[in-house]
């Protein structure tokens, strides 16, 4: 090919490559239920380095900015819907929220990684790394953040990760069965679980305790513990087994020293 021709054909490549952004953008919004009033904030957002114009022209600044508000906006979030978590259990379900994997698989969810801008090295691949699509989400968010304000961000992230802080909650506090216990009788039945100490039993050094769960006047089936805590903890067992139609995992007439 001559360098003519070569020259003659640079402004359709341009063209080309526009047409193709904007169909992105489009696309993208469409994907997220946002319509934003500043393009560009979108479509750096969706840029990688490998297919931006200059350095400051990728998603790198706006991935920066969108880690911080999602976590964030997390933490609030599992700070005002879990109070009977302690700090420990909202740190870990909140790491399993915001992880990379947690990130990139809904932004595949959410189909963004058909949106990306990208250099032509990369697009040659048959799928992006899970890195770069994640990169993509936590971009997002702030450039919709930058767009909108934090109200948009927040009311999209509980509608996009509602699935996985179920799933976070459901795997990494499993052993909080008293907080389970109590998000399964606020949904369903409309009360809060109480406690009641039933029986002590052996010597001040060496106690146990008979504890079950009432909600509603309804009272569980108890559990002995060597301590109060643990007891609450097995009688919330007990008493999400029997709301669950399952086999109950503790025995009142089963002390810890009988274990």
């Amino acid at each position: 090919m001559s360098s003519e021709s070569s020259l003659a054909n640079e402004p359709c490549s341009e063209t080309t490559k526009a047409s193709e952004t904007s169909e992105k953008l489009t696309k993208c919004q469409e994907l997220i239920s946002y319509q934003f009033d500043n393009l560009l904030l979108l479509q750096s957002a969706l840029t990688h380095a490998s297919g931006a114009s200059h350095r400051l022209a990728n998603n790198e600044r706006l991935e920066f900015l969108g880690d911080a508000i999602l976590g964030m906006i997390v933490c609030d979030w599992l700070y005002e819907e879990f109070p009977e978590y302690s700090e420990g259990d909202l740190t870990k379900i909140k790491s399993a929220v915001v992880s990379r994997r947690t990130c990139g698989r809904v932004a595949r969810t959410l189909g963004l990684d058909q949106c990306l801008i990208v250099g032509r090295g990369v697009t040659r691949n048959r799928s992006f790394p899970r890195s770069l699509v994640s990169d993509v989400f936590e971009a997002i968010i702030a450039s919709i953040y930058l767009d909108g304000g934090l109200d948009t961000v927040r009311v999209l992230l509980k509608t996009w990760l509602k699935a996985e802080v179920a799933n976070a909650v459901a795997n990494q506090g499993a052993g909080n069965f008293k907080s389970s216990l109590q998000q399964l009788a606020q949904r369903d039945l409309g009360h809060t679980p109480v406690y009641k100490l039933l029986r002590e039993s052996g010597p001040d050094h060496c106690k146990s305790f008979l504890i079950t769960a009432v909600i509603n006047d309804k009272q569980f089936q108890g559990a002995w513990g060597t301590n109060k805590k643990e007891a609450e903890q097995r009688a919330a067992s007990n008493a999400l087994a029997e709301l669950q139609g399952e086999s109950i995992p503790y025995s009142e007439d089963k002390k810890p020293s009988d274990e």
